[in-house]
């Protein structure tokens, strides 16, 4: 082929338009407010559920969900708050989806957990056909985010799933956030100590801080006979909500979760 055809070639192409970093840096910070998203996203669906009704609380929460994800792809580069209302919202919705496929269809966690796992696989499966990579640092192209975004409620999902499954097993809801504590540990180890690469151990723990906060939220809120602390629905999403607006509010100010843009995609 001519070098001729070739720069013809290379102009004729579409461009690939560039975003900068959309997700934050993972830090200490990143892993906090991710548990207590979870937990606020369980505890939130459960007393929209009770107040409103499931019918209407699942499409108020679609709607919210579909209007923070548009003002996350709206903007051009990270922004704290509205990353993490997007992140709120995907919680919310997750887990009335789980739900929805538990409560109103009757499907059994045992069922809607694998299928869940099923279509995660997928999502990955895809994106790293697609793109060759699953590192969250490569997100700065539009079709990269639908795909990060595409796996986070995924995960979500699967995550709501597998913490109620759990803790109707016979682990309970503090057995449950015992054993996910224990869990979220493993890739962290196998990553620093082992052979797990930081992208697989990335996402293992981020699917994992799911049914963890989610399993201590519900062992805050329902009632002793259901083996809590009986704290009530309102008011641990309440508290949590509190927590997490103060974190990403500190973030947004001291800039701590700023991804370099040269960085490298490790994760």
């Amino acid at each position: 082929m001519s070098t001729e055809h070739l720069t013809r070639h290379s102009r004729s192409a579409p461009p690939v338009a560039v975003l900068a970093s959309k997700v934050p840096e993972v830090t200490l910070y990143f892993w906090v407010i991710k548990v207590l998203t979870t937990g606020m996203g369980e505890t939130a669906s459960d007393f929209l559920a009770h107040w409103l009704g499931p019918i209407p609380a699942v499409g108020l929460g679609g709607l919210a969900l579909v209007a923070s994800l548009a003002l996350q792809f709206a903007v051009r580069r990270y922004v704290a708050w509205i990353y993490w209302t997007a992140i709120v919202m995907v919680s919310v919705f997750g887990t009335m989806a789980a739900d929805v496929l538990h409560v109103g269809l009757g499907v059994p966690y045992a069922i809607s957990t694998p299928l869940f796992m099923i279509a995660l696989g997928a999502v990955f499966a895809v994106w790293y056909a697609s793109e060759r990579t699953l590192s969250i640092h490569s997100i700065r192209t539009r079709r990269r985010e639908v795909f990060y975004w595409a796996t986070v409620l995924a995960t979500f999902a699967l995550g709501t799933a597998a913490g109620d499954l759990s803790a109707t097993i016979g682990l309970g809801y503090l057995g449950s956030a015992v054993l996910y504590a224990v869990a979220i540990a493993v890739p962290a180890v196998a990553h620093r100590w082992g052979s797990l690469n930081a992208v697989a151990a990335f996402w293992t723990a981020y699917v994992i801080t799911r049914p963890l906060g989610a399993s201590v939220a519900d062992w805050m809120a329902l009632s002793h006979a259901r083996g809590g602390l009986a704290l009530g629905l309102g008011p641990v999403t309440a508290s949590w909500t509190v927590a997490i607006v103060g974190f990403v509010a500190y973030l947004a100010l001291s800039r701590r979760d700023i991804q370099n843009d040269s960085a490298g995609t490790a994760v």
